[in-house]
């Protein structure tokens, strides 16, 4: 029986999480799970996978947490705060981790849980934006085992072959990685009303339901664009391994091309619980709850390239990976900014890839090789990110 931490557990990832494990009580224990805006659902969640700890990362909740608690008759012990959730990502007990906190906040407790040679199930992309050298240098010196939860990732993972080392494409006789996306909401939509795009149209994904700061991120493509910074890390690849390709009906969640001209292709419904079950289980297989693919169904596959002037985004994202870890590091953070911004009504859809495009020119290049730099970096770019938008978008 395995044990489980589940950060995040009240966003989409975590929610199916639970729902996985909850489907094998036989195989998996809930060791802890984390929230922080949804109390009420992670006291509900508490109530059915019985933990031992639930941390909520606002200290400034504690009370309301455990009042909540005692309402719901939560008999799991209350903690709250950042070290909270790395302790309870290290903790000696537990076997698997659940990285699923969105954004730069995920970064600490999964690297936590890097460190201290747990089975990290990564949903947080972020992790290895931020800090890619240094988390993968962590798991190499801890032996942690890191299983790749994105739908695209996970799909690559699958396709590779048995026994892969990392960074031999070449050797593993790999000639590309495609790495798929849907195009999202406004692959069709004609650029000269991009200017109107309203929040709700960009909070609406055609395939996938997710958390809003994602779908957003799908929207502008800045979503692929993370994932393409990603799969660098997680397979050892270059930016030049790697292509990016728009597939509308997202039932193919990523391929690997061989130097035999065979493509091996990860086909499933746009269903999380199905990557998310493979990494819990690995290297066996457990029923997800998925539905399978019915190819009668299915009228078409559709691909296309991806275009920059559409999605600046993705380049922005594929321009700083090759730039180097301070760069993705600073995007990630000005995206954050930005995606906030345009949520609260802020800044205009468009105006996301600007903050970004902006914030990145008005720092200077650097080197860095520690988790405080990259905190810095992060720290700094946000301000950089906050000062554009004062400067250029508000009256």
């Amino acid at each position: 029986m395995q044990t489980v931490t589940v950060l995040g557990a009240t966003g989409s990832i975590g929610c199916n999480t639970l729902d996985v494990i909850n489907r094998h009580p036989e195989k998996y224990r809930t060791f802890a799970i984390t929230g922080n805006g949804q109390l009420e659902l992670l006291m509900q969640q508490a109530q059915k996978c019985s933990p031992r700890f639930v941390v909520v990362a606002d200290e400034a909740r504690y009370k309301e947490a455990c009042t909540l608690a005692t309402e719901y008759n939560i008999t799991a012990e209350i903690l709250c705060g950042a070290k909270a959730l790395e302790d309870v990502s290290c903790a000696a007990e537990i076997d698997t981790v659940m990285a699923a906190i969105v954004g730069a906040a995920g970064l600490l407790p999964t690297l936590a849980a890097v460190k201290a040679g747990k089975k990290v199930l990564l949903a947080n992309k972020e992790a290895l934006v931020m800090s890619g050298a240094l988390f993968i240098d962590a798991a190499t010196q801890s032996g942690a085992e890191i299983l790749p939860i994105d739908s695209e990732h996970n799909a690559i993972f699958q396709c590779l072959p048995q026994g892969y080392e990392y960074g031999e494409l070449e050797k593993a006789g790999i000639s590309k990685i495609l790495l798929t996306g849907s195009g999202g909401p406004f692959r069709e939509r004609e650029l000269s009303s991009f200017n109107a795009i309203t929040i709700d149209e960009a909070s609406s994904h055609p395939n996938w339901s997710m958390g809003r700061k994602i779908t957003i991120d799908s929207a502008t493509m800045m979503n692929k664009g993370l994932e393409f910074i990603e799969a660098c890390w997680l397979f050892g690849a270059s930016p030049d391994d790697i292509q990016v390709v728009v597939h509308p009906q997202s039932f193919i969640h990523s391929m690997v091309q061989y130097v035999d001209g065979s493509v091996i292709a990860q086909l499933g419904n746009p269903d999380m619980r199905t990557p998310i079950a493979y990494g819990l289980a690995y290297p066996s297989r457990i029923d997800a709850g998925v539905k399978p693919l019915d190819f009668s169904d299915m009228a078409n596959f559709s691909f296309e390239t991806p275009c920059f002037t559409r999605y600046p985004n993705l380049k922005l994202a594929i321009d700083a990976c090759r730039e180097g870890q301070a760069a993705t590091t600073r995007l990630n953070a000005a995206n954050e900014i930005a995606v906030a911004s345009f949520l609260e009504g802020k800044i205009g859809f468009t105006d996301i890839a600007v903050v970004n495009e902006e914030t990145l020119n008005k720092m200077e290049p650097v080197t860095v090789s520690s988790i405080q730099q990259i905190l810095e970096q992060d720290t700094a770019a946000r301000a950089a990110a906050d000062q554009v938008i004062r400067g250029k978008f508000t009256c």
